[in-house]
């Protein structure tokens, strides 16, 4: 390339400041940390909501649901808390012990109406049998033979975790790409009019 082409060149290309790319590099920067701060403080919002729901059992799923759909649309909204952190970081921990309380209610239910049953059992096998001598081990065999079992509620189905992802269409990740471009388009222009300079002055 001659120097005419370059000085030609060299004329165009100057009126493109390299100060400003920086300028918007700044801003970018300054955009992306209050909007990658303001997806955490709503996840946060929406994690505390779920917890209220669980400790108060109102709506717990839509809850559950808001918050997954957050979580999983806008990055920097990782659910964990650290290195020593539960894992997985939603239990639903009132939710779990409601269920089980529930279902050791139910088995309760169910045995004292086993051992009603039992009794009246035993007295049509041996109705002439007053004493209970004969009752009793007959009242114990038909309550272990039909003893009603607790039923297991894996805890697993009330711990959840949803993955954040890397980039998100959202005004966190538009900003995160304009400053990563107007970082590379400054270099490009600095170095490329340091260069023209020295080559046509």
């Amino acid at each position: 390339m001659n120097k005419r082409r370059l000085h030609h060149f060299w004329t165009k290309f100057r009126r493109v400041k390299p100060r400003y790319f920086f300028i918007i590099f700044i801003i970018g920067i300054g955009v992306s940390i209050v909007s990658l701060r303001a997806n955490n403080e709503h996840m946060e919002t929406l994690r505390t909501a779920l917890y209220t729901a669980d400790e108060d059992n109102t709506n717990v799923q839509a809850a559950l649901r808001n918050l997954q759909a957050y979580v999983t649309a806008n990055m920097n909204t990782n659910l964990s808390g650290g290195p020593n952190a539960v894992y997985p970081p939603i239990q639903l921990k009132y939710t779990y012990d409601r269920l089980v309380q529930a279902e050791s209610q139910n088995a309760s239910t169910a045995n004292e109406t086993l051992y009603t049953n039992a009794q009246n059992y035993c007295q049509q096998l041996d109705p002439t049998d007053f004493s209970g001598h004969n009752r009793v081990p007959c009242i114990e065999q038909y309550v272990e033979t039909h003893n009603a079992q607790l039923a297991t509620i894996p805890v697993s189905l009330y711990e959840f975790d949803f993955i954040s992802p890397i980039w998100s269409p959202d005004l966190a990740g538009w900003s995160l790409v304009v400053t990563a471009l107007s970082a590379l388009l400054f270099v490009i222009s600095y170095v490329t009019q340091r260069w023209l300079k020295r080559n046509v002055a």
